[in-house]
């Protein structure tokens, strides 16, 4: 099976790459170099050719390279959905992001409709043991792979209940006011609630596959309080209740992603690191899976330090896995050697840093 691919990128003024023009063949590719070289810099570029602020969820004006704080600009080469596309995406002066596709301006969502991009980075390791909200972006995230309008319901939904949030905060009785925003919060709400559940569906089947050597792990989507099936009733019903506590209790906003380790029948938070790790990485692959499957090409791979935590067995299982899967893989690592079980399958690129100023070899 064929990829989605990015075949040449270009970074100007990003983060600590000055000038960085790289040419991609399809395979996938090993960054490797110094800490600080500038590899997740690049991820973190490729990430941005997707809806969204990205891997580090960075805003507009911190992605400009300092001290020159010029603007920033990443143009890339790729072959999409529908063949193949330019695609440029920047902001200058403290201006806000702005996406071209085939020189024409377009909106962000635009591009989740070209490339369907992945990633996993250091800061998931934590995935289980922290706070639900992160959980609840990476179910989006994985979500919005399937679904590209999805980025989309969840924005309008969340605006629609901050003007919410405001009408309790400052008190306001008057039903008139809450009545239209309510009606426009449950409607998106359905759908939000009916796109996550239908990603669960699809990762569940994708890791009943024997097809790859990473644990299962068993999602489930939970909430602290149930949520009804008339949201906009509920919500009308309740903002008193609402109104003292100053926010909207109930609603996909307060959803949770629990997993479990099939395996040993342990709940993902008490599992080892390592196992945790394990656990992402199979969702990861699971997503690719399920996606490949259900658009006939596979997504694009980005796995920052993914190779430090794994023994050498699990590191060669998962090159395999990438490539049975026709994947372009982005990953970095401070060693070539942590990718000899790619071998010539992939490209090695060397990252270094020159005076602030990263620098990329073949």
């Amino acid at each position: 099976m064929s990829g989605l691919a990015i075949t040449q990128l270009n970074l100007l003024h990003f983060r600590s790459h000055r000038v960085t023009r790289l040419e991609f063949d399809g395979r996938p590719v090993a960054l490797y170099g110094p800490n600080g070289a500038g590899k997740t810099n690049i991820l973190e570029a490729v990430s941005l050719l997707s809806p969204g602020r990205g891997l580090r969820r960075a805003g507009a004006e911190e992605l400009a390279r300092r001290p020159e704080a010029l603007g920033w600009k990443i143009s890339a080469e790729v072959t999409g959905l529908a063949g193949s596309h330019s695609i440029e995406t920047g902001a200058e002066g403290g201006a806000p992001r702005t996406v071209r596709i085939d020189e024409r301006s377009t909106p962000q969502a635009q591009l989740g409709r070209i490339l369907r991009i992945l990633w996993l980075v250091p800061s998931m390791d934590r995935l289980w043991i922290e706070a639900a909200e992160g959980r609840r972006r990476f179910l989006d995230r994985m979500t919005l792979s399937f679904t590209p309008d999805h980025g989309e319901v969840v924005l309008a939904y969340e605006k629609a209940m901050r003007d919410r949030n405001r009408l309790l905060k400052d008190q306001v009785s008057d039903p008139h006011w809450y009545a239209a925003l309510e009606l426009q919060m449950a409607e998106a709400a359905e759908k939000i609630t009916l796109n996550r559940s239908d990603a669960v569906a699809r990762l569940r089947t994708a890791q009943a596959t024997p097809e790859t050597t990473f644990p299962r792990a068993e999602l489930t989507i939970v909430s602290a309080e149930e949520q009804p099936e008339d949201l906009s009733h509920h919500w009308a019903s309740n903002r008193r209740r609402d109104m003292a506590a100053g926010r909207t209790l109930v609603g996909p906003h307060r959803a949770d992603l629990a997993a479990t380790f099939v395996a040993k029948g342990v709940p993902a938070a008490q599992c080892s690191t390592g196992e945790q790790k394990a656990l992402l990485i199979s969702l990861i692959l699971a997503n690719a899976r399920a996606l490949a499957q259900d658009i006939k090409m596979a997504p694009i791979l980005l796995l920052d330090e993914v190779a430090a935590h794994l023994d050498e067995t699990r590191r060669a299982a998962l090159y395999d896995e990438i490539c049975a899967l026709g994947a372009q893989a982005l990953m970095t690592g401070t060693d070539a050697n942590l990718f000899d079980a790619l071998g010539d399958r992939g490209q090695q690129l060397f990252v270094s840093d020159s005076h602030g100023v990263s620098k990329v070899t073949s």
